[in-house]
């Protein structure tokens, strides 16, 4: 029993823990199962289904009844004199059941389930690439999050840091070491410091809610979100699901010209139709009848004044414009994933030199920590030069930050 309650705590502390931390590639699963518009998979597959069943309904037996009663002016006479045969009544009836049967079309059924089956593939496609470019918003709202988070880090250091030296400012002053109102100044930028909390904790609800929103998942503020390292490799080979797209749609193309060349075939229907009416087939007995005929039909449209081939002319030119907008989409997508690479090539430049200002200010603090306790400057010197390197910090930080999302974004343009 104690080993089963010792499993029981360890699985609901792994739970626990699980779910208290977030990756980006959580993100990416998270969006792509919750997504509302995902839903549409299942419509498109149950609206194909249907659209199926309806066209291969064409090789079933269609079967149609028919009724009517009618009255006329006049009817056939034979104009024989004594021939003893009786005028047909005016007022006549029939119903009949019919029965037609198509024995063979030129393939136009099976063209036109290629034609709907290219265009459920295409629709799907098309949800695919849509959810896929939603990985830009993930992006651009889980680094965001992650430099509130990694900002609260630095300030929560920050204020570490003030609070020992507000100590020692209040020892020297206590002393008569500092002036009276040396502490005021580190006290004054103790509360902007809580300020900054305040505004880096709205921000990051904002934030962590238009994510929760996204994903479909509830995410807690209290979530730490684990830095990726995003790796990059600089090639243009792209992979993007538009691509996938642009080859179904010329597929879907190729099968709406197969059925166009199938509409002009021949087509073949067996018929038979069984009624009963007053006057049936033979119209020389006035008297309820009943009766039926049997038969084929063929039907050949010789000639359509070039529709087909002209509908086909305008297949082809839609081709022509995917194969276009797919020479556009690529050229578009290089130039992105350039501006990406100078992006990451520029930012990385940054951050070398962000390194060299913080240890040329931490020098310059080094030194005015040792002035301020001796009474050489005043606290305010002292913090202006203590913010100047949490500045270069944060900085430093902002751009460690940008370039883990400009490589993200590399490789989302790429397609990886």
């Amino acid at each position: 029993m104690k080993k089963v309650v010792f499993i029981l705590i360890a699985i609901l502390s792994i739970s626990a823990f699980a779910q208290e931390r977030l990756t980006l590639n959580d993100c990416y699963n998270l969006v792509e199962t919750n997504y509302p518009l995902i839903k549409q998979h299942q419509l498109l597959k149950t609206q194909h289904q249907l659209d199926t069943e309806i066209i291969s309904n064409s090789k079933l037996p269609q079967i149609n009844l028919d009724a009517q009663a009618t009255y006329q002016s006049d009817v056939i006479e034979i104009p024989i004199p004594n021939a003893n045969i009786n005028p047909l009544n005016k007022d006549q009836y029939k119903a009949t059941l019919s029965v037609n049967q198509l024995i063979y079309n030129g393939g136009l059924t099976a063209a036109n389930l290629k034609v709907k089956k290219a265009q459920f593939k295409t629709k799907q496609k098309q949800v695919d690439t849509n959810i896929y470019q939603l990985k830009a918003q993930i992006n651009q709202l889980y680094f965001s999050v992650l430099l509130t988070q990694e900002t609260f880090n630095l300030l929560e250091a920050k204020k570490k840091q003030l609070e020992a030296k507000l100590k020692e400012v209040q020892s020297g002053v206590k002393h008569g070491i500092l002036l009276p109102s040396s502490d005021s100044v580190l006290e004054a930028e103790l509360l902007k410091i809580k300020q900054q909390f305040i505004a880096i904790e709205s921000q990051k609800t904002t934030l962590i809610n238009t994510l929760s929103s996204l994903i479909g998942q509830s995410v807690s503020t209290a979530t730490k979100f684990e830095k990726p390292l995003v790796k990059t490799e600089l090639q243009t080979e792209i992979s993007r699901p538009e691509l996938d797209l642009f080859q179904l749609k010329k597929e879907e193309i190729n099968s709406q010209e197969a059925l166009i060349s199938k509409q002009n075939s021949v087509k073949l229907n067996g018929f038979a139709t069984g009624g009963y009416g007053n006057p049936g087939l033979n119209m020389l007995d006035n008297s309820f009848q009943s009766y039926y005929i049997v038969g084929v039909k063929l039907h050949w449209n010789v000639f359509d004044w070039n529709t087909n081939k002209k509908q086909q002319e305008t297949v082809a030119i839609s081709k022509d414009i995917i194969e276009n907008e797919t020479e556009i989409f690529k050229l578009n997508t290089n130039i992105e994933l350039n501006k990406q690479q100078q992006e990451i090539e520029k930012i990385s430049a940054f951050i070398n030199s962000d390194e060299e200002i913080i240890n040329l200010r931490k020098k310059v603090l080094k030194t005015l920590d040792s002035q301020l306790k001796n009474g050489v400057i005043t606290s305010s010197v002292y913090v202006t030069e203590f913010t100047n390197l949490f500045e270069a910090e944060n900085t430093l930080l902002r751009h460690k930050i940008q370039v883990q999302l400009a490589k993200a974004n590399y490789n989302t343009i790429k397609g990886k």
